[in-house]
């Protein structure tokens, strides 16, 4: 199965979340395939001790990079044209990461639930 690891859970276990540990423990002995992008690249890199930042490259360093195409680039800005419409917001980031996973037909983990949810993406929550 195909997952893009939202910035949630990389900063979760870079903090010695137990929950966010396991889960990646076990997405890894199963042998799925484990994505991120330039946007939770970023993310995950903008803050942070040392400390903090060695375990985010050592988790980054580990998965499939996956650049934002044009097609996921679009499919995002569509997916916040709807929610703008709908009344809503939507975060850049988060509509860019749900343009990954579209594209990927990837599940999205994150603890982040409703912003990926209201994209209709497929979501593995800890």
């Amino acid at each position: 199965m195909r997952y893009v690891l939202d910035s949630t859970v990389l900063i979760d276990h870079a903090n010695a979340d137990a929950p966010a540990t396991q889960l990646l423990e076990r997405l890894f002995k199963e042998g799925h395939q484990l994505f991120t992008c330039d946007v939770i690249t970023c993310e995950t890199l903008s803050r942070g001790d040392v400390k903090h930042l060695r375990r985010i490259r050592a988790l980054l360093d580990v998965l499939e990079y996956v650049a934002t195409s044009p097609d996921a680039a679009r499919w995002a800005g569509e997916s916040r044209r709807k929610r703008h419409l709908a009344g809503g917001r939507r975060a850049l980031a988060d509509a860019l990461i749900g343009g990954v996973a579209h594209e990927l037909s990837a599940t999205v983990v994150t603890r982040n639930r409703p912003d990926f949810e209201r994209q209709g993406l497929a979501i593995l929550s800890y």
